[in-house]
C-alpha cells in the first residue's frame, strides 16, 4: 500500500464512508493500486485507466469526450476553466504545473528562482487541489530536454512534497522525453517522492520495452503523449526537409502503436494520452493535430475512437492513396526549376461515398528550430501557382524565387473530415 493510499484509507474509515461518497462533497480521491507489472489507478474507489488525449483549446474538449475519451491532459494550468469544462463533459485533467526549462535560460543553482517558482505552483494547487475532475498532478513537461543540471528535478521533488502536504487526494508525474536508464536512475533518486512517471514517444513507442526495462520496476508509468512519427525521427530531403507521412499513413501509425505496444503492455502502463487533439504548427501545420486549422478531424480521429469505444464512427475520414510530384514522390528529394511548370496528382477515396472535395496550397517551408513543441511561425502560403486547385490532377507553375517550398493537398468529404498529404520541393534558379 503506497502513501497515497494508506492516507484515503484512513480517512474513509474515520468517516465511515466509501471513497465514492467522499468523492460527493469535494476531490474525488486517486491513487494506483498494486504491484510490478499489474499497477492500476483508482479514482473514487473504482479502477480507472486512462483513454485520452492532450489538447490545448478548450472548444476541443467537447469532441474529444463524443469520441470516447475519459481523461485530458494539459502543459498548464491556464485559468483552470479546462477542469470546469472537463468535469461537465464527465472528463478528468491531469493538470501540468508548468516549470521553466533550462533551454530557455532557467539556472536551477539560483535560489530565489527556484523559491519564486515554488511558490507559484503553490498557489496553483491551492487553487485547484479540490476540483472533481482533477486527476493528477504533472509537474513540468520533458524537463530533461537539452538539460543539464540535475537540479531541476530537486525542485521537481520539493513541489511533490509540496503537493502531497497539501494534497493527499491526488498522484504528482512528471514527463520525459524519452527514457533511458542514466535519466531514470536520476529521477528516482533525486524526485523520490513522485508516485509515477511519464513517458512521452513518438516513433520511439517501439522502443518502449527497451526503456521500460531501464525504470525501477516499482515505478508505475504513464505515457502522456504518443502519435505520430516525430519530425526529428523521419528521413529528410537533400536540403534537410523532413518528410512528413500524409494523415492515412498516420492513422496506422497510431493504430498499430496501441495495437501492438501499447495495449499489451497495460498492467506496466496506468493509462495514455494521445496527442494532439487539435491543431498546432510544428514543422507543418499538419503534423502533429489530428484536426486541421479550420477544424475538420482525420483518418487519426477514427482509429482514436475506435480504440476508445471498440466501434468506427458513422462518418469516417477519406483514405489517401499515393500524392506525387512530377511523378516522384516526397522522399525523391524534387527540384525544380524558377517558374517550371509541373503536373502533382493524388489518389483518394471516401468509404462512405462521400463525394470528395480536393484543395491544393503552397507554402514556404518553414526555418524553425525549436525544440519541445516551442511556438513557431506558421510559414506563409503562396498564391497563383496553381490553375485549379480543386481537382485530384493539377498542374503546378514553381515558385519564381529560388528556395524550399512544400505543396500540400487536402481531401475533404463535406462532412467535416479531411484528408491531407505534402510534398517538400525546392526551386533552383534558372
Amino acid at each position: 500500500m503506497n502513501r497515497l493510499q494508506a492516507h484515503l484509507t484512513g480517512l474513509v474509515c474515520a468517516a465511515g464512508l466509501s471513497a465514492g461518497a467522499v468523492a460527493q462533497d469535494g476531490p474525488i480521491p486517486v491513487e494506483i493500486r498494486g504491484e510490478p507489472g499489474n499497477f492500476m489507478l483508482y479514482r473514487g474507489g473504482e479502477p480507472y485507466h486512462v483513454r485520452g488525449a492532450g489538447a490545448e483549446t478548450l472548444g476541443d474538449l467537447e469532441s474529444l469526450a463524443a469520441n470516447g475519451a475519459n481523461s485530458v491532459r494539459t502543459w498548464r494550468p491556464g485559468d483552470g476553466s479546462v477542469l470546469d469544462i472537463a468535469h461537465e463533459l464527465d472528463l478528468t485533467v491531469a493538470l501540468c504545473i508548468e516549470i521553466a526549462r533550462e533551454r530557455h535560460g532557467f539556472d536551477y543553482d539560483d535560489e530565489e528562482a527556484v523559491a519564486r517558482q515554488f511558490e507559484e505552483a503553490r498557489e496553483i494547487v491551492l487553487r485547484y487541489r479540490d476540483h472533481p475532475a482533477l486527476l493528477a498532478w504533472i509537474i513540468g513537461n520533458e524537463m530533461n530536454l537539452e538539460y543539464e543540471n540535475p537540479r531541476v528535478y530537486d525542485a521537481i521533488n520539493d513541489i511533490s512534497r509540496m503537493i502531497h502536504e497539501l494534497d493527499p487526494y491526488h498522484p504528482t508525474t512528471t514527463t520525459t522525453a524519452g527514457m533511458w536508464g542514466d535519466l531514470a536512475r536520476e529521477i528516482r533518486q533525486r524526485a523520490p517522492d513522485l508516485d509515477f512517471l511519464s513517458v512521452q514517444v513518438y516513433g520511439a513507442v517501439y522502443d518502449l520495452p527497451l526503456m521500460l526495462a531501464e525504470v525501477d520496476p516499482e515505478m508505475p508509468l504513464m505515457i502522456t503523449e504518443w502519435g505520430t512519427i516525430g519530425h526529428w525521427e523521419v528521413p529528410l530531403t537533400e536540403w534537410g526537409a523532413p518528410i512528413e507521412l500524409s494523415s492515412s499513413a498516420k492513422a496506422d501509425v497510431y493504430s498499430r502503436a496501441y495495437e501492438e505496444m501499447l495495449a499489451p503492455m497495460r498492467g506496466q502502463l496506468i493509462g495514455n494520452y494521445a496527442f494532439l487533439w487539435g491543431q498546432k504548427q510544428e514543422r507543418t501545420p499538419t503534423w502533429y493535430g489530428v484536426f486541421t486549422a479550420d477544424g475538420r478531424s482525420t483518418q487519426a480521429v477514427d482509429v482514436l475512437h475506435r480504440i476508445w469505444t471498440g466501434q468506427w464512427p458513422d462518418n469516417r475520414a477519406p483514405l489517401l492513396g499515393e500524392m506525387r510530384l512530377e511523378g516522384k514522390q516526397a522522399d525523391e528529394s524534387i527540384r525544380l526549376a524558377a517558374g517550371q511548370e509541373s503536373t502533382a496528382a493524388v489518389s483518394a477515396e471516401d468509404l462512405d461515398g462521400d463525394r470528395l472535395i480536393f484543395d491544393w496550397r503552397v507554402m514556404e517551408e518553414s526555418t524553425a528550430t525549436q525544440t519541445g513543441g516551442d511556438p513557431e511561425d506558421i510559414p506563409p502560403e503562396l498564391d497563383g501557382l496553381i490553375a485549379d486547385p480543386a481537382l485530384p490532377e493539377i498542374n503546378l507553375r514553381a515558385p519564381a524565387s529560388p528556395g524550399a517550398y512544400r505543396l500540400f493537398v487536402y481531401v475533404g468529404d463535406g462532412q467535416g473530415r479531411v484528408a491531407h498529404a505534402n510534398i517538400p520541393f525546392y526551386v533552383d534558379a534558372n
